[in-house]
């Protein structure tokens, strides 16, 4: 993980996601939607707005993920690796819907995600928010090709760190990052990748060559 940059909110992000989102909750407890829409009202879930089922929110934040890929490089805000098309982008939140009602419908909440990451995070919280983190705060071992915790973590932050790295070491994610070194170390002479192209795909993975002293071919 690498510190992730909050984009600036869309311009259609309110009348697209916010305003929809909003006045579909109203409908959920039950009072007149702020905003009117086709169709049947939606029946009431609950009494209040914390009482709302995290599966009953509609997912209209699912209208900001061509924004998010754009603004985010289309990479993986928790592996900041490249999410291929076939990869099943999607929106995280960071506070999950079943703790905040508030933020469901909110930019600010939402993390470009791949799939598999955000099917394991699901309700977890206590977890380092990529745009909070800092470099340093994770390192990768490149035996391994785990992410484990870095040396300049802060030490009010380590039960953090550590609880977000069974996160970060999915299967499919370190076999990832293996493939990305090898075909680094192939160069793009031999069918593989050079390190700008590493640096747009997998920043982290780049980044963390360097330090290691493990770039060749005379990068630095």
């Amino acid at each position: 993980m690498i510190p992730v940059i909050l984009a600036a909110e869309p311009a259609d992000f309110d009348a697209n996601v916010r305003q929809p989102g909003l006045a579909a909750i109203d409908e959920l407890v039950g009072r007149e939607p702020r905003a009117k829409r086709p169709g049947p009202r939606r029946k009431k879930v609950a009494e209040t707005e914390a009482e709302i089922s995290a599966i009953a929110f509609p997912p209209f934040w699912r209208d900001a993920l061509d924004d998010m890929m754009d603004a985010y490089e289309q990479r993986c805000a928790y592996l900041a690796m490249f999410i291929e098309d076939t990869g099943n982008p999607t929106v995280d939140h960071v506070l999950p819907k079943s703790l905040a009602w508030d933020k469901v419908y909110e930019w600010t909440n939402y993390r470009l995600c791949t799939g598999v990451v955000n099917s394991k995070k699901g309700d977890l919280v206590g977890l380092v928010d990529p745009v909070e983190a800092e470099v340093g705060w994770f390192a990768l071992d490149l035996a391994t090709y785990r992410v484990v915790r870095g040396e300049t973590a802060p030490s009010a932050l380590r039960e953090k760190v550590e609880a977000t790295l069974p996160l970060l070491n999915l299967r499919d994610c370190c076999a990832q990052r293996r493939r990305y070194v090898a075909d680094y170390r192939l160069g793009p002479g031999s069918k593989g990748i050079d390190l700008s192209y590493l640096e747009r795909r997998a920043p982290f993975i780049a980044a963390e060559l360097r330090r290691q002293g493990q770039l060749v071919r005379g990068d630095t």
